[in-house]
């Protein structure tokens, strides 16, 4: 009898044992399992995508609205954006208090910004706050070398303007009808055209990309906001470049000759050889103003948002694909506003698209709308579905006024709705330098 008692009690110990271990090991599994950092690290590979807005001044009360950017920020971060573009040079004004500004142009900002925010630092503003809310901040020099000719830059320097072979120095209205006939389809152009005419004003002239003192007051100007910000990086377009029917100043006309022995430029503006001199002046200049960003922030993102390549080289001289090969872009953003959803795949196929890609980031610049043309949210969402099957870094959208105000197609919340569907958590973006 006391040998069965021991058999039991063997028995129930070694029961015992193998509930322990059972219970250690259930234990231990639902620690690994349920363990966010392992499954995050070891696991799941954490996705980036840029998700960016551009803030403009031009049809937009965002910046002049003392709550406006502290509105905006919030609400993008609780969408899960993760990259904002503001305007920091427009047209021949600067939105921060610039020192170099006021000695070249006697104005420190933009005068009605100043007005309305009673001289305060904007930018800097929008720096706290973003970082704040966890949005990267890349400073955007809208419009580039294109400036009204009645403002002060322009009237204290008119030598640096650049001009067409009959010397007139207006092309702007031609060139945005020419672009806007380019990007958009036929029912939507007259609308788009007049709703830029309405904003920006038509004399425009061209400050001359290849003048030795434009070139040192933009590489001064870009410098001055990388040192005095904690910039994530900065950012040109379409129009840090030369429309092709312009060059025929003296100082360009000047080199041209001393480089081709003593002969005067063709008269015909689209000669190849008299585009390809052009365009790689200004090539020369991304070279000299990435070098100078680097010497001064290493890891700070130079970023280009431009338009398809033959439309940029073709009327603007600016010949990104070759910025890309020399590495002197750490970010491109390819503008391709297209309502039909055909035209927009066709600029995602194209090859030196798909070059780009191999070798940076690059995002798809997609148009939410403008003032009297928006956008539906459900070709938003369809654009948006596009650029991520082709497996591109990311979206950013032209432009804040019209993500989900009250001049869209559908209700602000129908808006938001439809945004945060396409991004339902938050996810960091690709650093690109």
């Amino acid at each position: 009898m006391m040998n069965n008692i021991n058999n039991k009690f063997k028995q129930l110990k070694i029961w015992l044992g193998i509930g322990v271990a059972i219970a250690f090991l259930s234990i231990s599994l639902y620690a690994i399992i349920s363990s966010p950092k392992l499954v995050t690290a070891k696991t799941i590979p954490e996705k980036k995508e840029v998700r960016g807005v551009w803030i403009t001044n031009v049809s937009s009360t965002v910046l002049f609205a003392p709550w406006g950017i502290n509105r905006a920020l919030r609400q993008l971060s609780q969408l899960n954006f993760n990259t904002v573009y503001p305007v920091t040079w427009n047209r021949g004004n600067t939105f921060y208090p610039s020192d170099l500004a006021r000695k070249v142009t006697g104005q420190p900002q933009d005068p009605t910004l100043a007005t309305f925010r009673l001289g305060g630092d904007v930018l800097r503003e929008i720096f706290t706050q973003s970082h704040r809310q966890g949005l990267r901040v890349i400073p955007w020099f809208e419009y580039g070398f294109m400036a009204p000719i009645n403002s002060l830059l322009v009237k204290r320097h008119p030598h640096w303007v650049t001009t067409s072979l009959d010397k007139n120095r207006n092309f702007s209205e031609d060139i945005f009808e020419l672009e806007l006939k380019d990007l958009l389809p036929e029912s939507d152009e007259q609308s788009l055209l007049t709703t830029l005419k309405q904003s920006l004003s038509i004399n425009n002239v061209w400050l001359n990309p290849i003048h030795p003192q434009v070139q040192k007051f933009f590489i001064d100007l870009v410098l001055e906001v990388v040192k005095t910000y904690d910039v994530d990086g900065i950012q040109i377009d379409d129009r840090f470049a030369m429309p092709v029917q312009l060059g025929y100043d003296p100082i360009t006309v000047r080199l041209y000759r001393e480089q081709h022995q003593g002969k005067m430029p063709p008269e015909d503006f689209t000669d190849p050889e008299w585009m390809q001199w052009r365009a790689n002046q200004i090539t020369a200049l991304m070279e000299r103003l990435y070098k100078a960003v680097k010497a001064v922030k290493p890891n700070c993102i130079v970023s280009l948002s431009s338009n398809p390549d033959d439309f940029a080289y073709k009327l603007y001289l600016q010949d990104w694909p070759t910025w890309i090969k020399r590495g002197i872009v750490d970010e491109f953003v390819l503008q391709v506003y297209r309502n039909s959803l055909p035209s927009f795949l066709t600029e995602l196929e194209q090859p030196e698209v798909k070059l780009a890609k191999s070798k940076i980031p690059v995002s798809i610049g997609i148009l939410t709308g403008t003032m009297k043309t928006p956008m539906k949210i459900e070709q938003i969402q369809q654009q948006v579905k596009a650029v991520r099957d082709r497996h591109f870094a990311g979206v950013s959208f032209f432009y804040w006024e019209t993500l989900w105000g009250y001049l869209t197609p559908n209700s602000p919340q129908e808006r938001r709705t439809g945004f945060k569907q396409m991004f339902p958590t938050s996810v960091s973006r690709p650093r690109g330098e």
